[in-house]
């Protein structure tokens, strides 16, 4: 039977996450997964982004990183990001939603998704927010777990491997 535990993440448990978080990054691009990041894309590409641009943020409170292990292993992780505009204080955001290709479909991501409403409440958040590649593998996902279609954009950004463009859906769920 597998276990599937949910961690949020700050201090010193960042450092200590930095190579794993890489990792599943660099795979979940490698994947196709538009998170924003282009093909090719190494684990050290990924350390370095979270290094340097969401550890910071973490430590400022900025944004929560939630990391899921599966029987004890780093396989996926999510941000939510809780400080945004004055006139949005209720708000939050998904971000960089990623399972690794060899933990999905066992329940990982749900389990992402149920901590990150928690997570979102205890902020007193009463609305959150994110985007997805339209058609993407995750987008059932999120509506499973109970986010609303807001609209869709296209054209919105390039696939990882750079040969399309491809819409992006924007999602919301009132907590």
């Amino acid at each position: 039977m597998t276990s599937i535990s949910i961690h949020s993440l700050d201090g010193e448990e960042l450092e200590a996450e930095a190579q794993a978080l890489g990792q599943i990054l660099a795979q979940t691009v490698a994947d196709g997964a538009a998170i924003g990041f282009m093909q090719p894309f190494a684990t050290a590409d990924g350390v370095t982004f979270f290094t340097r641009q969401v550890f910071p943020e973490v430590r400022a409170g900025r944004r929560l990183l939630l990391v899921a292990r599966l029987d004890g292993e780093t396989v996926g992780s999510v941000q939510l990001i809780i400080a945004l505009p004055p006139n949005q204080p209720h708000r939050c955001e998904v971000a960089k939603m990623m399972v690794s290709p060899t933990a999905r479909r066992k329940g990982v991501g749900r389990a992402l998704l149920q901590a990150l409403d928690a997570q979102a409440r205890a902020a007193g958040k009463t609305l959150v927010t994110l985007d997805t590649k339209t058609g993407d593998k995750a987008e059932p996902l999120y509506k499973a777990a109970g986010f609303r279609t807001a609209g869709m954009i296209p054209g919105f950004a390039l696939d990882p491997d750079g040969k399309a463009q491809h819409a992006t859906t924007y999602m919301y769920k009132a907590l």
